[in-house]
């Protein structure tokens, strides 16, 4: 006996005129593609293709799907059929009157527009799109490789990791807690790094956070105590900047939300 795959799906039912439903599709066709291609680093490997006819029997008169192009080939995220009246009409057992709304002096049964995504594969695709391996020559001639998962500020799952250096560690441990508090209540997924307990060096922590796909690396040491500036490292630029403790919530919380409305 063979085995079913189980995923997550999420879908959509739009009701329209019968005159306008081609519109529909090709307006919701688009809208999707836009959507998934405004969250990705490769935009260009998402696309989208008119389905062939007869894949849902008689029941779509017309079928757009929206690809992702994996190594192994394309796979389709989400399917956009337009059903026509069929769906509501076999599914609906009573008066057709009951069904039927006015469009302009006409009554009819109105079009679906069926909109249906797999989650799973479309979470495969981001993870795909945005994993990137960063060259870099040093001025030995050396090559670095670097890992990066650059998910997208809206997308990653963790916004910021906080560590700590030097220092004393139960006041170093006790300001990383404010700040992780601080950071939570505003809605900003922080990382307690400093509560690892195998010892690690800040470019050992960077590759690391760099993989998981973290926004922002923030060092707390010593120098916190006596000046409240901590170091706040960016995983796109690597670019390292020095910011009073009081304006990080602030700083994180405008990054974010610039990113959602480019």
């Amino acid at each position: 006996m063979g085995l079913v795959a189980e995923f997550t799906q999420a879908s959509l039912v739009w009701f329209c005129s019968p005159r306008t439903s081609s519109q529909w599709l090709d307006y919701w066709a688009r809208q999707r593609l836009q959507w998934w291609r405004k969250f990705a680093l490769g935009p260009s490997s998402f696309s989208c293709s008119d389905v062939s006819d007869g894949e849902e029997g008689e029941r779509a008169s017309r079928g757009v799907r929206i690809l992702y192009h994996f190594p192994w080939g394309a796979e389709p995220l989400e399917t956009l059929w337009n059903l026509g009246d069929a769906e509501l009409l076999q599914t609906h057992k009573g008066s057709r009157a009951k069904l039927q709304c006015r469009d302009g002096r006409k009554s009819v049964v109105p079009h679906v527009i069926s909109v249906s995504g797999n989650v799973d594969r479309g979470v495969l695709a981001y993870l795909h799109n945005s994993l990137q391996e960063i060259r870099k020559t040093d001025s030995k001639q050396r090559l670095h490789k670097r890992k990066v998962l650059k998910l997208h500020p809206s997308l990653a799952p963790v916004k910021v990791a906080l560590d700590m250096g030097r220092g004393p560690t139960v006041d170093l441990r006790q300001v990383c807690e404010g700040l992780l508090q601080e950071l939570l209540e505003g809605g900003i997924t922080a990382w307690p790094g400093y509560l690892e307990t195998m010892p690690s060096s800040m470019e050992q922590l960077n590759t690391k956070y760099d993989e998981m796909g973290v926004l922002f690396t923030i060092a707390i040491t010593d120098g916190t105590l006596e000046s409240g500036l901590v170091l706040v490292r960016s995983r796109d630029t690597t670019i390292k900047e020095t910011m009073h403790i009081s304006k990080v919530k602030a700083f994180l919380a405008k990054y974010i939300s610039a990113s959602e409305n480019i």
